[in-house]
């Protein structure tokens, strides 16, 4: 194995630029509103909704503070709300709002777009070896991070 790897340099590179072209698509959409971290938010609500906090943080492997504070602007800005759980009084619950549900379709449009732009020349057997990749890659992370 070489001394040192560039994995991990290489997918901040890619998240950076990922995030600049993400944000110049969401313009020409029109989506002024939202960003490309709150934008998957609410993808994973669009997955499933009316969810606790708890599980929301474990979709999108977001801290809980980090979170809060996304979740605070997406509810200033109309697009979700926050309820007591009526199973849970120590839980808080988080609901589309219709705003959202609006903007799911040309979300899903820029994402498609995204996933073209992103894949380029790749086949099909090579992005699903890489996704497969990505996904040991994270579980490992994961393992680690709760190991500690």
């Amino acid at each position: 194995m070489k001394e040192q790897r560039e994995g991990g340099f290489l997918i901040a590179k890619i998240h950076q630029i990922t995030d600049r072209i993400f944000k110049q698509m969401l313009k020409e959409y029109g989506i002024k509103e939202l960003n490309p971290g709150q934008g998957r938010i609410l993808f994973a609500l669009w997955q499933k909704d009316d969810i606790p906090i708890h599980e929301l943080s474990k979709k999108t492997q977001l801290t809980k503070s980090s979170l809060t504070t996304m979740l605070d602007r997406l509810e200033k800005g109309g697009f979700l709300k926050r309820e007591d759980d009526e199973n849970d009084r120590r839980a808080i619950k988080v609901k589309l709002s219709e705003k959202s549900k609006s903007f799911q379709k040309k979300y899903v449009d820029i994402s498609k777009k995204m996933t073209k732009v992103f894949y380029g020349t790749l086949t099909e057997e090579e992005i699903d070896q890489f996704e497969e990749y990505l996904r040991r890659i994270l579980i490992n992370l994961i393992k680690y991070k709760n190991s500690k």
